[in-house]
């Protein structure tokens, strides 16, 4: 990480120039994507040379393209004479120059900066003479990938990322995934999956619907090839921000993988979107074995409202559970996840999600949090939730939750849901960054999921029946009363109800509700009734709840003699200030 950090401060520093012509929140605008473009020129600079002899012999036939790929060994090339450090010999025409170098990228390279506005970018800092000065600073940045490898890459562009939030004061929703999280999901999402990961033949599919620059995609595939070396995985995302998913499309590029696998658009936006002109999901009906994502927490779906209705309790579309609350699409974006799944008949989808407390417990029985939660466990999609550290992440250090979901349960976990309490395993970090101040260990990770494959109960793993999470909502009337204090009777004599002492009870699905009824309302009001026309099921997981642990409290004694030593402490200081 000490290394990561140094080249991001490296690169940070650039900002220094920018600094009384751009505000602060404008600097990563400029960073980012000139960031890119060093790494994409240090990745191309071995075989620039043989790319620029094979134009020269192909071009303008059929086989140019082929040619050009093959020359430069990735999927990609550039075409300018021009690179980084040679547009520093001609001072006078930086602007037109680098528009030359940058606007003769193939294709996919060439979206990946035109999604940055890079053209806009490079005019106004030569309006401002500072264009010059920029291509200087980053041509003494040596991302060679020999120097600086994808992984550490990876790492620079969300370190680069944080701090451009932080000085956007974006909300804490919008964060970005550290690297030991991402591996615990990883890692509880391929626990016990071996047989289909080592499968010879097998091409093994993962998806993230809200990648930002591929962090959790990246984690993915390196761990699936150490399970499996030969193993043929094809990763796919979606961002719906314009520079984040062109630093993962350039990441992606980079490593030689497939550019078309990586979109830009909104994923709760249907891919048939026929109300407005917003792109949306890109895949359509494709669907994934394994997905592993962290999408934006208590962000609103205002904006998309039109769209997402279109497919919100509709059967056999993504959100056919309903629709949350419009101030927080999380569960939105589960629903999503959960229809994305490998079906069964081919091996099952599993998912592992980072979402924060709210899911577990927001929204009362009928509310379109409680039946989305409730489709979810009927359904029995839920294997568990780990509750993660506070302070885990960059931008929040609000508590949050990996849940691991799939449609192909082992036997022994079918209609079970194991909560795993995970939250005292961060390491205190030497170093915070940003709102991060703990970390999982490698041997943090490793006993978390080894605990969460034992699936016993212990003291920090407890294992439910889906069921235990559901309730029906009763409504328990009292009777209106007259003034002489005779219950007032509609006209077939019966008992009319008082709104103002109407109460609600929340009977577990698993007791009787006339015996609850009987033991827990009618000694304390012998005049009360249920009105189960008003019944209502919910769902719900109080996940604290069940590791709550009571600590007594202090003797008064104690307490008291505590005080008089304070007090006692008080008087003395007074005395002396007085003396």
């Amino acid at each position: 990480m000490s290394d990561t950090l140094n080249k991001s401060a490296m690169i940070w520093a650039v900002a220094e120039l920018l600094r009384g012509d751009y505000k602060q929140h404008e600097y990563g605008d400029i960073i980012l994507p000139f960031t890119v473009l060093r790494r994409l020129d240090c990745v191309l600079a071995p075989t620039k040379q043989a790319v620029l002899e094979a134009h020269k012999k192909f071009a303008g036939t059929a086989l140019e393209e082929k040619f050009l790929t093959n020359a430069s060994g990735l999927g990609f090339y550039n075409l300018s004479l021009f690179d980084m450090e040679k547009l520093l010999n001609d001072p006078d025409h930086i602007a037109s120059n680098l528009n030359d170098y940058w606007g003769k990228f193939s294709a996919d390279a060439l979206d990946i900066f035109e999604n940055f506005k890079f053209g806009t970018i490079v005019s106004e800092l030569d309006d401002k003479n500072l264009l010059f000065l920029i291509v200087q600073e980053f041509c003494k940045v040596d991302l060679r990938p020999e120097v600086v490898p994808n992984a550490e890459m990876g790492d620079i562009y969300e370190e680069l990322l944080r701090k451009f939030s932080e000085m956007s004061n974006e909300t804490a929703g919008e964060h970005f995934s550290p690297r030991d999280g991402l591996k615990l999901a990883v890692d509880l999402v391929t626990a016990a999956a071996e047989e289909d990961l080592c499968t010879p033949g097998r091409i093994i599919t993962c998806c993230d619907p809200c990648c930002g620059t591929g962090g959790a995609l990246s984690v993915f595939e390196d761990r699936v090839h150490e399970y499996n070396p030969a193993a043929d995985v094809r990763v796919y995302g979606q961002e719906l921000n314009e520079a984040t998913y062109a630093m993962c499309k350039a990441d992606i590029l980079i490593k030689g993988g497939d550019a078309g696998s990586i979109a830009q658009g909104n994923t709760l936006v249907p891919t048939d979107n026929t109300v407005s002109k917003a792109r949306g999901w890109a895949f359509g009906d494709r669907t994934f074995a394994y997905q592993v994502s962290n999408p934006p927490y208590g962000v609103d779906w205002k904006k998309v409202k039109k769209e997402v209705e279109l497919e919100a309790g509709v059967p056999g579309k993504r959100f056919e559970a309903g629709a949350p609350r419009v101030s927080d699409g999380q569960l939105l974006f589960l629903q999503h996840m959960i229809h994305s799944m490998r079906p069964r008949s081919e091996g099952g989808g599993r998912i592992a999600v980072f979402m924060n407390g709210s899911p577990l417990f927001t929204g009362g029985a009928g509310s379109g949090e409680s039946n989305i939660r409730r489709w979810v466990l009927e359904n029995d999609y839920l294997e568990g939730i780990v509750a993660m550290p506070t302070d885990f992440f960059f931008n929040t250090g609000i508590a949050t939750y990996i849940w691991v979901l799939s449609n192909n349960k082992p036997a022994h976990r079918r209609h079970k849901v194991q909560l795993l309490d995970a939250s005292g395993l961060g390491t205190k970090m030497r170093k915070s960054l940003g709102s991060k101040r703990k970390e999982l260990s490698d041997q943090a990770i490793a006993d978390i999921v080894r605990e969460w494959t034992d699936f016993v109960p212990t003291e920090t793993c407890k294992i439910f029946d889906t069921a235990d999470f559901g309730y029906t909502t009763v409504t328990v009337e009292r009777p209106l009363l007259d003034e002489q204090g005779n219950p007032v009777t509609d006209k077939k004599g019966r008992p009319k109800p008082d709104s103002s002492k109407r109460d609600t009870e929340n009977v577990p699905l698993s007791q009787d509700i006339d015996e609850y009824f009987q033991r827990e309302v009618l000694p304390y009001a012998p005049d009360a009734w249920m009105d189960r026309k008003k019944d209502k099921v919910g769902y719900e997981i109080p996940f604290t709840r069940y590791f709550y642990k009571y600590t007594p409290l202090r003797p008064s004694a104690e307490i008291l003699a505590e005080l008089e030593q304070v007090e006692a402490s008080i008087a003395e200081k007074l005395a002396k200030a007085r003396g």
